[in-house]
């Protein structure tokens, strides 16, 4: 019954994906994926970034059509935004990709020095492997993957990891990060590594205009891979409470208010003693806050005695939910803001940072009870 729910939503909001008729590949993605597609002769290695809340959903489209030519040996998945995924699951997904397929994958979090400091080895000893040992030789690597998925902050974290030499402290260059897709417009190069020198190329995001099943859409609608603005994000933020309301996630939020805990008052200026964790209702990331909207979702999907499986019945636990975020988030029916929007969006954002939990929203292939085996 659970899981019917978050299927009702994903059929509504896929037909409003399919609906834009890819809409987001511009002349700019069609510009770069010819250029990437130039370049993937060139290099010495190719790494493919994915999302790990979505490692089947965002694969790079322009890899599959290579052909039997481009063999997967010189390619390497890495599934970026672990920390925001299920651990459990990214376990799973990687065993299964590294049975399923010729080429490796490995799991990051670009945000942490150490899992990137394993991914530059990985790059440091495969570059080594196709250079057949070579010290001083000059390695290229390739990073694509469509919009959202982190190349640009990898590519920082890398190049502030492996740069080694003072002149290449002084000369410090940063690729463009923003929680925006589309930002990167050109292909760009930034030394990561010396002995053996290793450069990797940043390129432009490319989502490709129609993807290879239904579900892809929304799922990479939620996880930021398509423009908000091109989706209503009331839909995308009903498919998101579908996914909470089917999974058992919310569980852990049942004894958030206990006895004696008043962080979840809303009160900012409770005592001169908490000062310096002052309480602002505006800022919706506060953890006061993000307390109360656990509550309200376990409150609301525990007491639900509907069937989650019928549409009408979804929309009216997602309705209820809606209603009692207005509360939580501190939303004032008296702005002129559309409130649905402004629930919407700040619920989006607690997801987007992993405050509402961590998802992964495609799921491992049968063939996981044999890799788990």
């Amino acid at each position: 019954m659970a899981a019917a729910a978050a299927e009702t939503a994903l059929r509504r909001l896929g037909a409003a994906v399919r609906g834009l008729s890819g809409a987001w590949y511009g002349r700019h993605m069609a510009a770069a994926e010819r250029a990437i597609r130039t370049r993937l002769p060139l290099v010495d290695l190719v790494l493919e970034v994915r999302d790990a809340r979505v490692p089947a959903s965002s694969a790079f489209e322009s890899l599959r059509r290579r052909g039997p030519l481009e063999p997967d040996g010189r390619r390497f998945v890495v599934l970026n935004k672990a920390d925001l995924a299920d651990p459990s699951e990214t376990e799973k997904w990687t065993a299964y990709m590294k049975k399923q397929r010729t080429c490796p994958c490995i799991a990051v979090n670009s945000h942490n020095r150490e899992s990137i400091k394993e991914l530059l080895n990985v790059v440091r000893s495969r570059i080594r492997e196709i250079k057949h040992g070579e010290r001083d030789c000059t390695g290229t690597v390739l990073l694509v993957g469509i919009p959202n998925v982190g190349k640009s902050a990898i590519v920082n974290a890398m190049h502030q990891i492996g740069r080694i030499g003072a002149a290449d402290k002084g000369k410090l260059k940063h690729a463009i990060v923003s929680s925006h897709p589309g930002e990167t417009r050109d292909i760009s190069g930034y030394k990561v590594a010396s002995h053996p020198n290793i450069y990797v190329l940043d390129t432009p995001g490319v989502l490709s205009p129609r993807f290879a099943n239904d579900d892809s859409g929304p799922r990479l609608a939620l996880t930021g891979a398509i423009k908000g603005s091109l989706l209503d994000e009331y839909d995308i933020a009903q498919f998101l409470l579908a996914v909470v309301n089917s999974r058992e996630g919310y569980r852990s939020w049942e004894n958030l208010n206990q006895a004696g805990d008043t962080s979840s008052s809303g009160n900012a200026n409770t005592s001169r003693s908490h000062s310096k964790k002052r309480q602002y209702v505006s800022d919706h990331s506060q953890d006061f806050i993000v307390k109360a909207v656990h509550q309200v979702l376990f409150e609301t999907i525990s007491s639900f005695k509907g069937d989650l499986g019928k549409e009408d019945e979804l929309r009216r636990l997602v309705d209820r939910q809606f209603i009692s975020l207005q509360e939580a988030f501190k939303v004032s029916t008296e702005s002129s803001e559309d409130v649905g929007k402004s629930i919407a969006l700040k619920l989006l954002n607690l997801y987007s940072t992993g405050r509402l939990g961590h998802y992964t929203l495609d799921h491992v292939p049968d063939v996981r009870q044999e890799v788990a085996a």
